[in-house]
């Protein structure tokens, strides 16, 4: 506060340090004018300013601590940094000061000589709760922190912000804001030695696969995470988990440190949670020249304040619960789109990668309608391949697409299959008619060049980043995907490569984020295609998008090999809480046929999957809950019926049609040899569960499983079946399944059930209007209690000779009568439910002209 308050000081030092400490302490401008006084003319007052003056320099803070039934935080009244404890630990689990990262330096809280507390109740989307506000102040010229704890009364978590609070005269600039930067000793403690602290921290995009080990196993001596992070102690089961609520406007990044040692005796030597721009995490993936790497730097002008992005902490014994706590508080939040049925069909680019043509895309179409379309497999997706250019999707690719997409397109329609398509929305290729064309609608470094951020293929075409915030950007945008969907009837998008073009840079809008830049361009194509439109993200960070897409990508791109899967399977366990949470997921494709691939050079996919890897590929993706695509060439299957039969199986089919994501058992205390979880619990409804077990490994290996460690009632008798294998019975011996020599490359799936449990129907209610007028869209309504058996598909016939199917439909009688509408659901337990009721149909049909009523039309979210 200097800065603000400045006054003629002499040479006598000590005397001007003393009336610096009042300046800053004293409450009021009359105060310190009075002060002043005193001391230019008498002694007394050098007197009085010494006295006042120690008592402000050294205040007595209060220690302030929140508690609910699982967490208490405290603040440390010397210094304002905070500690989580968790109930069942003597110790802080963590203890942390803040920051933030001003005009290139960092300031520290515990840079600051003054602090104030403030605690007091709030309420916000999640519930109530108690919160503390600390307050550092005191630097000359530089802002002021405010980090912001809180305490939810009915949830098993808390949150901490930061504020950066520019108080001064002129603007700064922020890079980083600091969340957590650990303190203790040591810096994480779980009750257990710190050897044996095992960690998982979340990747940038879908891509790479996620890393789960100890802190000897840290790459490089380091574990770096976007947006969430657990650290689990296998001795006291005691767990850590810190994840961002919020991604409006930075990454969140998270940097763990390792002192590396002996193995199991490693420590942490620091450890760091920001809210950051994107740079570091696209350099994982993307090569940016280290001229055109743009380093966020926001703008915060006098009298503003900027914010970090919201982060929960939580700490205890129940790590699962954690994630899942975690997954419903981000439903919760952003209202996700989590409702529909998840897409089953078939995916061209295993198949054909880039190289598809027209007459293979529809000799796979008629296939799929011919023989799989009846169990529900009715999406046909094109991937890259179709279009001319990426950012140049309009523009249909003639030398394999000669008829053009939109005439595709009808051809997959009338076969009764839903056209889906891949884009990479962001993306602008070289060879694109926006970069021939429009350079200014690209992101730009200093320098005003556009940013190259990669190649479409093996340094061939320049990639650039499209920037959202320009308005011919964001007309183009409209266009696209409204003529995708409107004019070529796409019911599904997949939206790619938004990890690569979510940079930081130079945009239309100044003070721009990379995140905030994605979310806008989002927003447009949302707006654009209307909701009953899915729209799938593919490539990018998990958390930006939800609220805005249907589904989301949570592994890496699978293919024709072991190898494949085995790099899916930490990804797909790491994030299945994400499943009906954050979106519906996204596993990507899976593959059975004999297929190989020998011009594609990852994953070794010039040896033809086993049968036992074919079943690995399928299960992975099912458990997994969300979208099921086969990406095989569908006619090859029918020369092996073993391998279609998978396909076809009743049991993986009913685990996607219960849209549940298996929980992954051993997620953090997966054995040694197993090298990453490898056992899948499904609980499907009180009388059946489904176990998977994989073996990842190159050696056989047998798994013990107590029926009493996977949730199931003790002293029920349960029968066990192999649901690969036609139900073949598999022994329970004394409440414990013994999986013994289990091969190399394989996975059992092991269908148990409670036959203390009748098998019995869902319990469903039905809403319906009793009366409806002739012509009049009706809203019918069916829902299946939770409690109950779960119901997996609903079939109205409304007693005209129509029929539809889902748990709301909508239906207009073209005449005048009673009409006996029959609703069936099927359930887990293979018992349908059947509900009869009568709709009374009213009125005369319209139809002569009423043009004084005629009103035009107008697109939802035109301009």
């Amino acid at each position: 506060m200097r800065d603000r308050y400045t006054y003629p000081f002499d040479r006598r030092r000590p005397v001007e340090i003393v009336c610096v400490i009042i300046q800053i302490k004293a409450k009021g401008i009359a105060m310190k004018k009075a002060v002043w006084r005193l001391f230019r003319h008498n002694a007394l007052g050098l007197f009085l300013c010494l006295i006042i003056g120690c008592a402000f320099a050294a205040p007595v803070h209060a220690a302030v601590t929140l508690h609910n039934s699982l967490l208490a935080v405290s603040v440390n009244p010397q210094d304002g940094s905070y500690e989580i404890r968790a109930h069942a630990l003597q110790a802080p689990v963590l203890a942390a000061r803040v920051g933030a990262e001003v005009d290139h330096r960092w300031l520290r809280s515990s840079d600051y000589p003054h602090h104030t507390a403030a605690e007091n109740s709030f309420k916000d989307d999640l519930g109530p709760g108690r919160q503390v506000a600390i307050t550092f102040t005191g630097l000359s010229s530089e802002p002021d922190l405010v980090c912001i704890l809180r305490l939810y009364d009915e949830l098993p978590y808390g949150t901490v912000e930061v504020e950066v609070v520019n108080h001064t005269s002129k603007s700064v600039s922020v890079e980083a804001i600091r969340d957590v930067d650990a303190t203790g000793s040591p810096q994480v403690n779980l009750g257990g030695p710190e050897g044996a602290d095992r960690v998982m921290f979340e990747s940038y995009s879908e891509d790479p696969t996620i890393k789960i080990g100890g802190l000897d196993q840290a790459p490089k001596g380091i574990y770096f995470g976007v947006r969430d992070g657990l650290i689990y102690n296998s001795r006291s089961r005691q767990s850590l988990f810190l994840a961002a609520l919020t991604a409006d406007r930075f990454m969140t990044v998270l940097h763990l440190k390792v002192q590396k040692a002996p193995i199991g005796t490693s420590a942490i030597d620091s450890f760091t949670v920001d809210s950051t721009g994107t740079t570091e995490g696209v350099l994982q993936r993307d090569d940016i020249a280290p001229d055109q790497q743009v380093e966020l730097s926001l703008s915060i002008a006098p009298g503003q304040t900027l914010g970090s992005e919201r982060l929960m902490f939580a700490a205890g014994p129940y790590y699962h619960a954690q994630l899942e706590a975690y997954g419903a508080a981000v439903r919760r939040l952003h209202h996700a789109r989590v409702s529909s049925m998840p897409p089953m069909g078939w995916w061209s680019w295993t198949a054909f990668y880039g190289g598809m043509n027209e007459g293979e895309v529809l000799t796979n179409a008629k296939w799929l309608a011919t023989h799989l379309k009846s169990l529900g497999f009715n999406f046909c997706h094109l991937d890259e391949g179709y279009d001319y250019a990426r950012g140049e999707y309009l523009t249909t690719n003639a030398t394999q697409f000669p008829d053009g997409m939109r005439k595709v397109g009808y051809k997959i329609t009338n076969l009764g299959l839903k056209l889906a398509v891949w884009t990479a929305p962001f993306e602008v290729s070289q060879r694109a008619w926006v970069y021939e064309h429009h350079k200014d609608w690209l992101v730009h470094d200093a320098q005003g060049r556009p940013i190259r951020i990669a190649y479409v293929h093996q340094h061939v075409d320049p990639l650039y980043a499209l920037d959202t915030t320009n308005p011919g950007a964001q007309q183009y945008l409209r266009k696209t995907y409204r003529v995708l969907t409107r004019e070529w009837g796409v019911r599904y998008i997949k939206l790619d490569f938004m990890d690569s073009s979510a940079i930081e840079g130079h945009f239309y809008r100044p003070n721009t984020t990379g995140l905030e830049a994605e979310r806008i361009g989002l927003k447009i194509i949302r707006e654009s295609v209307g909701n009953g439109v899915l729209l799938d993200k593919d490539g990018s960070a998990m958390l930006g998008p939800v609220g805005l897409v249907d589904e989301g990508r949570i592994a890496p791109d699978t293919g024709h090999s072991f190898e494949a899967s085995r790099d899916a399977d930490p990804n797909i366990a790491a994030r299945y809480y994400m499943n009906r949470n954050f979106f519906i997921s996204d596993p990507d494709a899976f593959s059975v046929s004999t297929e190989v691939e020998p011009e594609q050079s990852w994953h070794n996919r010039k040896k033809p999957l086993t049968l036992d890897e074919a079943e690995v590929q399928i299960v992975i993706a099912a458990v997994a809950g969300g979208m099921y695509d086969i990406g095989d060439d569908l006619p090859t299957l029918a020369s092996t019926p073993d391998r279609l039969a998978l396909v076809e199986n009743r049991n993986l089919l009913r685990m996607v049609e219960l849209r549940r994501a298996a929980v992954p058992l051993d997620l953090m205390t997966f054995p040694a040899q197993d090298k990453m979880p490898s056992e899948y619990f499904l609980k499907e409804d009180a009388r059946q569960s489904m176990l998977a077990v994989f073996n990842w490994t190159k050696v056989v290996r047998s798994h013990t499983l107590e029926l009493s460690s996977l949730g199931l009632p003790t002293g029920h008798p349960y029968e066990a079946y192999d649901a690969l294998h036609g139900d073949q019975p598999v022994s329970i011996d004394g409440g414990r399944l013994v999986l013994a020599d289990q091969p190399s490359h394989s996975v059992r799936v092991i269908k148990i059930v409670d036959t203390s449990v009748p098998a019995a129907p869902p319990s469903v209610s039905v809403d319906f209007p009793k009366t409806v007028q002739t012509g009049e869209a009706a809203t019918l309504r069916a829902a299946a209690s939770a409690q109950g058996v779960p119901a997996l598909s609903y079939h109205w016939d409304f007693g005209d000779g129509t029929s539809g199917t889902g748990p709301k439909v909508s239906h207009a009688y073209t005449r005048a009568a009673d009409y006996n509408v029959k609703l069936t659901v099927d359930g887990m337990d293979g018992i349908p439910a059947e509900k009869g009721f009568t709709v009374a149909v009213q009125g005369a049909l319209k139809t002569a002209f009423h043009l004084l009523e005629n009103r035009r039309y107008v697109e939802p979210g035109s301009k």
